[in-house]
């Protein structure tokens, strides 16, 4: 899938994607990265994503920035 950064709480390494399919907003933490540090990353990037079920619901993984 692909998205946008909407949020990022850089205090606990996590933040939100906005789909590009309108669909709800979807966690994701700084150990779903792949190629990319939580630190590089911007509010209003683009990046790439799969997304997983957890414990929490469902979560952003393999969030690589495009």
């Amino acid at each position: 899938m692909t998205g946008t950064i909407k949020t990022m709480i850089a205090e606990k390494n996590f933040g939100f994607i906005t789909p590009e399919d309108g669909s709800k907003d979807v966690f994701f933490h700084a150990t779903g990265l792949t190629g990319v540090e939580f630190a590089d990353l911007r509010v209003g990037d683009a990046v790439t994503f799969e997304i997983e079920q957890s414990e929490k619901g469902p979560r952003a993984v393999s969030v690589t920035r495009v």
